[in-house]
């Protein structure tokens, strides 16, 4: 099996379990602040012991150093927004909404870099729009959808927020080094919000689902992502990335037996179809329509 093949596989795995990790919210009975620190927690662990057996004591503890503090904080908030929306709504509504971030990255990113919006880049938000609006039975707060949609677009906005930050943090650190921070920052960012009581209190079903999550559906999806791109260009992971609200669509259906009704699919379809497309370079899609 080639490198090529296998950095594609890599990939693929790592977006099912991505879109997997969403179902936790339905699966733990627990607030969405806990599930978070859970993860967090034992992500963290989890990448700490790695990066022990790749480096020293020292190159360990600079991984933790205090300017991972402002991104461990919008991890928190991230994943928090993430699975409230689940949970107030969800298991779809959470997934669509929140994989909006590429476009919302696209308005974002002015701000913070040298780069110019395109009539594309309008274009892509207005259909996505058009998405959210079919996802969105009415607008009313006190409609759980409604409640969810907004969690999950405070989310996809954190993480567009997040990703920023990573393009500027891995200039200065590994990739490994910054999971490990962001997710120690960000268990302890939510020590504030959270009764750690509920680790003893809860039961061994939902503490061995919350070491899951943590060592499989975070550290080593990540991990398995990262590694991945080595042999794969972004702009590809970034369109294998737009898979992430299938899988856990479908696994939602098949696993807790909750089906979207036709409206959100529907939303669904063009909010997914437009993120891919403005994934894909203008060359390329110059080449396509070529051939």
């Amino acid at each position: 099996m080639s490198l090529r093949i296998k950095s594609l596989l890599a990939i693929h795995i790592a977006v099912f379990f991505f879109g997997t990790a969403g179902l936790f919210g339905k699966l733990l009975p627990l607030e969405s602040q806990e599930i978070v620190f859970g993860r967090t927690f034992f992500a963290g662990l989890t990448l700490f012991i790695l990066a022990g057996t790749r480096g020293s004591s020292e190159g360990v503890r600079k991984y933790l150093s205090p300017r991972f503090v402002p991104l461990g904080s919008i991890l928190a908030f991230h994943w928090y927004a993430f699975y409230y929306s689940i949970q107030v709504s969800s298991v779809a509504v959470g997934l669509l909404t929140f994989s909006c971030f590429p476009i919302v990255t696209t308005f974002l990113e002015p701000l913070f870099f040298n780069t110019k919006l395109s009539r594309a880049d309008v274009t892509s938000a207005a259909l996505v729009s058009l998405g959210l609006y079919l996802v969105v039975p009415e607008f009313s707060f006190e409609n759980d959808t409604t409640q969810g949609v907004v969690w999950g677009l405070s989310s996809g906005i954190s993480f567009s927020l997040l990703q920023i930050g990573n393009k500027k943090m891995v200039l200065k650190s590994s990739a490994l080094g910054v999971s490990l921070g962001q997710s120690f920052y960000a268990s302890l960012a939510l020590v504030p919000f959270t009764d750690l009581g509920f680790l003893g209190e809860a039961s061994p079903r939902d503490l061995f689902l919350l070491v899951i999550l943590g060592v499989v559906f975070t550290a080593l999806a990540h991990t398995l992502f990262i590694c991945g791109l080595r042999h794969i260009r972004a702009q590809q992971a970034s369109v294998i990335s737009a898979l992430e609200p299938v899988y856990g669509i479908l696994l939602a259906a098949l696993v807790l037996g909750s089906y979207p009704d036709q409206r959100t699919l529907l939303g669904g379809a063009i909010i997914l179809s437009t993120v891919i497309l403005s994934s894909i370079p203008k060359k390329t899609r110059g080449v396509n329509r070529e051939s």
